[in-house]
């Protein structure tokens, strides 16, 4: 896999230096590494689901943890397989995956139904942190009266 080189944005931009380690530290930890395979969709404005391909785990083998801008998924299976297989096509391995969130992003549900495992995420701006309309002469500005009979008035 080739390799995006950040080097000219860096020289270019002056406080983004973790959104450039976020993207290098991503590419090089999922490098080769696809199991499970997963989707992420966008479902609105502050809505996204990751669905995993889970196929063989159960509710119980699965471990989600969600922290301060990073969600981890685990996958562990308890039971011992048996039988002797002469191929094994299905994967079942353990697995971590990790999903770098942006701030005000939570968890809002999680579910496992038909081999995916379906994660609701929302994004919730903290009212301080909404953008606010500013008027011009805002809350600083005297309102403005008219006094009937005064001499400024008269000039």
């Amino acid at each position: 896999m080739e390799r995006f080189d950040f080097t000219p944005y860096r020289r270019s931009t002056v406080g983004f230096d973790r959104l450039f380690d976020l993207l290098e530290r991503q590419a090089r930890a999922n490098a080769g590494d696809n199991y499970p395979p997963f989707n992420i969709e966008r479902r609105g404005e502050d809505e996204y689901r990751i669905t995993l391909a889970v196929a063989g785990f159960k509710p119980h083998d699965l471990d989600i943890t969600a922290q301060q801008n990073l969600l981890v998924i685990k996958g562990q299976r308890t039971e011992a397989q048996d039988g002797h297989f002469l191929h094994v096509g299905i994967a079942n391995r353990a697995f971590e995956r990790r999903f770098e969130l942006a701030d005000f992003v939570r968890v809002e549900s999680a579910d496992l139904a038909d081999g995916l495992l379906v994660i609701d995420l929302v994004r919730e701006v903290p009212e301080a942190m909404k953008p606010k309309k500013v008027l011009i002469g805002g809350s600083n500005a005297k309102p403005l009266t008219v006094v009937e009979g005064d001499a400024s008035e008269a000039a």
